[in-house]
């Protein structure tokens, strides 16, 4: 019964703050609880055994059929380029980027911290210095890294430092890993532009820092979402925000979203 109740209070508070946020049509991070998120790890792991037998004879190089396992970056190539972006759970960030027109591939992983091809669990007791971050790769053409900066305002909360919602923790910092000069002007750029806008009644505490290394995370991890939308997590937190997120950007997304969700 507590269970049951608990539950009910945090959907009600969530969706009572994603109804404010639309109302004031402003740019708002939604919160949860570390108990959800514990709840809906545990049930991804269990979830990622099953994965993982699947993907023995799909991944050689990993018997678990983990992406992780050493330094990589996604490199522009040809009409490519390449966006990494830390802001709270990287769940919800890979839900949103995974909907918009000339996005090509969104993984989710580790950035900006000490340690050499760090764990989720390492990373979540906040002491590898890591970040969760998604490595986006895109087409410039189609959509540039200023409006992937404008979405990525619009769907977490840039003023709380090391926290989003009930998250607390330097793995859930704001947080642009930029991957060249221009990238860097740019996000001072939005920034500043955000700022004199007075949109946020707090200043911005988004980092921005030259990226060093970008970690992929374990597969489970990877497009969490799709694969788990009734998931009690994905319904509750992810849910409203990747709703919100393409009421304000329809025009931008690789298909128009259900009737339900205009």
């Amino acid at each position: 019964m507590k269970s049951v109740l608990l539950a009910s209070l945090i959907a009600v508070s969530i969706f009572a703050a994603f109804g404010l946020a639309v109302a004031v049509n402003q740019p708002v991070a939604l919160a949860y609880g570390d108990g959800v998120k514990a709840h809906a790890q545990k049930g991804a792991e269990k979830q990622a055994t099953n994965q993982e037998k699947e993907n023995k004879g799909e991944n050689a190089t990993d018997p678990k059929g983990s992406t992780k396992g050493g330094k990589k970056k996604m490199n522009s190539t040809g009409k490519y380029e390449v966006a990494t972006l830390a802001g709270g759970c990287f769940w919800c960030l890979e839900a949103v980027y995974n909907d918009l027109r000339g996005v090509e591939k969104v993984v989710s992983g580790y950035s900006g911290g000490r340690v050499a091809n760090p764990t989720y669990e390492e990373v979540c007791t906040g002491k590898t210095g890591h970040a969760e971050v998604v490595q986006i790769k895109f087409d410039p053409q189609v959509i540039t890294f200023k409006e992937l900066l404008e979405v990525f305002f619009t769907i977490h909360d840039p003023t709380t430092l090391n926290r989003q919602g009930a998250d607390v923790g330097t793995q859930y910092r704001s947080a642009i890993f930029y991957h060249s000069p221009e990238q860097k002007s740019v996000a001072e750029k939005v920034i500043a532009d955000i700022t004199g806008q007075k949109i946020w009644d707090k200043p911005i505490v988004t980092e921005v820092t030259k990226l060093d290394a970008f970690y992929p995370a374990e597969e489970y991890h990877q497009r969490y979402y799709e694969r788990n939308p009734n998931q009690g997590y994905c319904r509750m937190v992810i849910q409203p925000k990747v709703i919100k997120f393409r009421r304000h950007f329809m025009s931008k997304l690789k298909k128009q979203p259900a009737e339900t969700e205009r």
